[in-house]
């Protein structure tokens, strides 16, 4: 098999079980247009600053939130304050403006109300925060790819709440067990876990193919190194692991088991060492605070 077979694979199971398998019952909410329009405007070879200047004015909270982010300290403002979305475009700049524009989308198109997961779309912030951090430290690795993985790695989460009855309980006993992983314990009630229904999320939602295979396989550390697996699904799923390590460190908790069993072969594969990580670790501290 070549490097694209898996995630053409990837792409021929989610279609297949949501026809006529386990994920048919699996409610994907609708992608917001204002977040197709935004994908359309950013994928081309000169992205179009009218139009992202006209879907950031679409709504006033998350104009809002564009002008409280270039007024805040991560971008250190000089002179007067941002007053009107152009301003803080020029701020910003287009790809950070893109950046929270979609985050922004996401979060309300996907509400969580569930105990279970406070402060999803904060965390998710944060983790698609470093993933864009991680990859202008790594030559090669798409930012734009980055930012969306860290935002849509656990996205089936709050899907499945919102679809599987009983799903909430099923988080609470992953999160106890010690004996199998999270999503052996999803798969077991539910047979389907996060990482399927975050693939199949954006597999519906038109998003890059390498997103959603990056999705899929996020949990499948074996998938490292693995011949028939985009190189770039690999950098994304290794990286993935230091953003949510990293994360981890910068709110106090502990490493997880994903990280002590695995993280030797992610740190090899992006070729990065502890010295690496002490000044990302130190550098994350202001973006984190900031999202």
């Amino acid at each position: 098999m070549s490097s694209p077979r898996q995630t053409e694979a990837i792409r021929s199971e989610l279609d297949t079980s949501r026809a006529k398998g386990d994920l048919r019952q699996v409610q994907i909410p609708p992608c917001p247009e204002l977040l197709a329009q935004l994908q359309q405007a950013m994928g081309q070879a000169e992205p179009d600053l009218n139009l992202v200047s006209h879907i950031a004015s679409q709504d006033v909270a998350m104009s809002a939130a564009l002008i409280r982010m270039a007024n805040g300290p991560l971008y250190k403002p000089v002179g007067p304050p941002c007053s009107t979305v152009g301003q803080a475009m020029t701020r910003l700049g287009l790809r950070e403006t893109a950046q929270l524009l979609s985050r922004f989308l996401v979060q309300n198109a996907i509400p969580v109300n569930n105990r279970q997961l406070a402060r999803f779309w904060e965390r998710s912030a944060k983790r698609a925060a470093a993933m864009d951090f991680i990859a202008q430290q790594l030559p090669g690795m798409s930012r734009d790819l980055a930012h969306g993985f860290g935002l849509f790695l656990h996205v089936g989460m709050p899907v499945l709440l919102q679809s599987m009855k009983g799903y909430a309980s099923t988080m609470v006993e992953a999160n106890a067990r010690i004996d199998r992983p999270f999503i052996a314990t999803e798969n077991a009630n539910h047979r389907t876990d996060h990482a399927v229904v975050g693939a199949l999320v954006v597999r519906v939602w038109n998003l890059p193919p390498l997103l959603m295979a990056a999705v899929r396989l996020h949990h499948d550390f074996s998938a490292l190194g693995a011949k028939d697996v985009d190189p770039d699904v690999h950098a994304l799923i290794a990286a993935g692991l230091i953003a949510e390590w990293l994360m981890r460190r910068h709110e106090g908790l502990s490493e997880d088991a994903d990280w002590a069993a695995n993280h030797a072969a992610a740190m090899a594969w992006l070729h990065v060492q502890w010295t690496d990580l002490e000044q990302w670790e130190e550098a994350l501290v202001p973006i984190f605070d900031a999202t």
